[in-house]
């Protein structure tokens, strides 16, 4: 309920009991229906409750309660804090809905092959899995693995662009610098990967020899195995 007070129930209560405010004033500002708070002050609902003072709980001002009380039209304002208080992050794995759960399998391998620099643990803390599930998918040893396809976590809605941004920046971060004096392996450009004479070249098979190569290769073995053979009858002349 946006603007509502907290514990909205515990508030009307003490409204009902402390002030002479009409249903449709306390409902209102309770975010509550008139009849609900009617019940309250038949004694029919929130009964064990305790009322709660707003303004004690610097939800609502005495001016505000005096203005509803001279006019019946009034609607009070929630008294809202200048001082915001940062929401505590919640530790543990991330909730997956469970209409997303299946794609888990799917963004873990597709950070596993697109980003092989991420540990185990900023995955799980992408998508909220498990270490096994990860070494499983990571070795193919996954029950699933013939029928799952990369994709894009940002993509499936199980974490945000910044939130991939980030651990990929630490993994980044973390690696091993490379060793002075040594050039960084790195993949070839894709147009040079990708060009008619790249593929051509990678496919093309070897030219077949001339006949010339072909007799000097010959020779050469037969001129080896005449001197190979001189050299033994020499050792059986000395014997």
């Amino acid at each position: 309920m946006s603007n509502a007070p907290l514990m909205p129930k515990a508030t009307a209560v003490w409204l009902v009991d402390n002030t002479a405010l009409g249903f449709d004033q306390i409902a209102a500002f309770c975010k509550l229906h008139p009849l609900e708070v009617k019940a309250i002050a038949d004694g029919e609902a929130a009964q064990g409750i305790k009322g709660m003072d707003p303004v004690l709980a610097g939800q609502l001002t005495r001016e505000e309660i005096e203005k509803a009380g001279n006019n019946p039209s009034y609607r009070m304002q929630l008294f809202e804090s200048k001082v915001r208080v940062p929401e505590n992050k919640r530790k543990g794995p991330r909730y997956t809905p469970v209409s997303r759960r299946q794609d888990r399998p799917n963004a873990i391998l597709w950070l596993v092959r697109y980003h092989p620099e991420l540990l185990d643990a900023q995955i799980m803390r992408l998508v909220g899995t498990t270490k096994p599930t990860i070494d499983a998918i990571r070795t193919r040893t996954h029950w699933n693995s013939s029928n799952l396809e990369p994709m894009d976590p940002v993509t499936l809605g199980l974490s945000s662009q910044i939130e991939l941004d980030i651990e990929v920046e630490k993994a980044a971060k973390n690696a091993p610098k490379p060793i002075e004096g040594e050039e960084p392996q790195t993949l070839m450009p894709v147009d040079e990967t990708t060009s008619e004479e790249a593929i051509a070249a990678a496919f093309a098979k070897p030219a077949p020899k001339t006949r010339e190569e072909e007799e000097a290769v010959d020779a050469d073995a037969v001129f080896a195995n005449f001197k190979s053979s001189g050299e033994g009858d020499e050792d059986e002349d000395e014997r």
